[in-house]
């Protein structure tokens, strides 16, 4: 096919690829590729991949489910618990992934292939007791990779500007069972001046031009241009900036953007090099996995094209801070902690209860109280909990009052694995039940009494209450669903 006709076919598409878009691409797409190539894999519908959440399921038991259930799954070759996956047209037509029960449960994350890569490219970087740093983190899909990577030890700090995105960040992080995370509500360059050297390791996946998801959105390229490329590579200037002061002397610092153009990639990364001279080094990703090489620059940076490896457009840098540096312009939040430790008596009260009616004998980080709240924070977070404001940290426990504590939603997804006694695995239609908001009906009249905590997949999913022939649903009314979930006609 003449390059002509490539781009009458464009203009006869549903996805928009202007030409100006396709002339500043020819400047530098690599010899080695196409531009026919290029516009044809932008054409194509983009497979779909799926992240096993590894706080819930394993990937043996994720491939057991596909196998169950005939779904055709391909291993993602630069994450150890990313798969392709394919279902029935029948079956997703009648259910949609979201609705399955793999999904509400937290077991798995619909995640992009190639937005794996920035979380495996800090793996080898990051330890469990880290504190880490993801600056831009709404929805969710890296941070809570991040957090599947540290067995959710240590404080990953999860900022988003937008509130509307940040209140999606926090509903995946529950979802996923999630409980090493504080939630920050911020521009990213703040963290440069009010946190400055406090994070072992950091990940920017900066906002783009998006230029990479043209396969996923067949608009992404509508409002294009240069001048949109330059203006939005000044922001990301300064948000490199700021986490590069973040980063602690010793730390890596992930750069990445689902973007294609040099502007906002080599040479964003090639300001942070200026700016911090000897203080900084690259650390190649060539081999960060099989056939890397395929999509590295000259750098060490991995600059994928969607033909490369049949997935979206992305870019990942990685960089190592070699020495501490100075910031002339260090600033200190104002305002007191709004939170205080547990005293001795409601801490021996809360751990006596949980371990009477659920077998947990301890819990991964230290409990928290504000006014009736009770909260578990992450561990080690006393290091940073006076730097910024919170909009969240760790999880929501329960409520005190005078016989105990009344327990949260979370304390089930995040906590439930801990549960020795007093847990349930739901059938499908009894799941089903269960997130439609309605009572969970027994077979036989069971003798147990107080809360008990639901499975789903062997995932915990939510509390209810033991009553004799049923299970009182404790489901809170904002994640009710009225759709249809977890069974399909068949």
């Amino acid at each position: 096919m003449s390059k002509a006709n490539v781009l009458e076919t464009i203009l006869n598409t549903t996805t928009f690829i202007p030409k100006n878009f396709i002339d500043d691409v020819k400047t530098y797409l690599p010899n080695n590729l196409s531009i026919e190539s290029f516009i044809e894999y932008c054409q194509k519908p983009l497979r779909r991949s799926v992240r096993v959440n590894t706080l819930k399921m394993t990937v043996t038991e994720f491939k057991q489910y596909c196998s169950e259930n005939n779904w055709k799954i391909e291993a993602v070759p630069w994450c150890n618990t990313g798969f392709w996956l394919e279902r029935s047209t029948e079956e997703e037509d009648s259910l949609p992934l979201g609705s399955t029960d793999i999904h509400l449960s937290g077991g798995i994350y619909v995640q992009e292939a190639s937005s794996m890569l920035p979380p495996m490219a800090l793996e080898s970087s990051l330890k469990e007791d880290d504190i880490v740093l993801d600056m831009a983190a709404a929805p969710g899909s890296k941070t809570s990779q991040i957090a599947a990577m540290m067995n959710n030890r240590g404080v990953l700090v999860a900022n988003e500007l937008s509130s509307s995105r940040l209140k999606v960040l926090a509903a995946n992080m529950k979802r996923m069972g999630v409980h090493n995370c504080a939630l920050s509500h911020f521009d990213g360059a703040v963290f440069g001046d009010y946190m400055f050297e406090c994070f072992d390791n950091i990940q920017l996946d900066a906002p783009c031009s998006g230029e990479g998801t043209v396969r996923k959105d067949a608009d992404a390229l509508k409002n294009w241009s240069v001048e949109s490329n330059i203006d939005i590579a000044n922001v990301q200037k300064q948000l490199i900036k700021s986490a590069f002061f973040a980063l602690k002397p010793g730390g890596s610092l992930i750069y990445s953007t689902c973007t294609l153009t040099p502007i906002e990639n080599q040479a964003v990364c090639q300001y942070l090099l200026d700016q911090f001279g000897d203080c900084v080094e690259i650390e190649p990703l060539d081999a960060l996995f099989e056939n890397a090489d395929k999509a590295c620059t000259s750098e060490g940076y991995l600059h994928v094209w969607p033909q490369i490896f049949d997935s979206e457009g992305f870019f990942i840098a990685k960089f190592k801070k070699l020495y501490s540096i100075d910031n002339p312009n260090l600033k200190t939040k104002k305002g007191a902690f709004p939170f205080s430790s547990a005293d001795t008596k409601l801490t021996k009260t809360f751990m006596s209860a949980i371990k009477k009616q659920f077998g947990i004998k301890s819990l991964p980080g230290e409990l928290k109280v504000r006014d009736k709240e009770l909260w578990l924070f992450p561990e080690r977070f006393s290091e940073i909990e006076n730097k910024i404001k919170y909009s969240r940290i760790g999880i929501k426990l329960g409520t005190t009052h005078k016989n105990g504590v009344r327990l949260e939603h979370e304390f089930a997804t995040a906590l439930g694995k801990l549960a020795e006694n007093n847990t349930y695995a739901l059938t499908q239609s009894q799941a089903a039940d269960y997130y439609q908001g309605k009572d969970i009906r027994l077979e036989t009249v069971t003798s147990l009494c107080g809360e008990v905590i639901l499975t789903l997949c062997g995932a915990p999913i939510g509390l209810g209450k033991w009553q004799k022939s049923k299970i009182k649903n404790s489901l809170p009314r904002d994640l009710v669903m009225n759709n249809r979930v977890i069974e399909w006609s068949r």
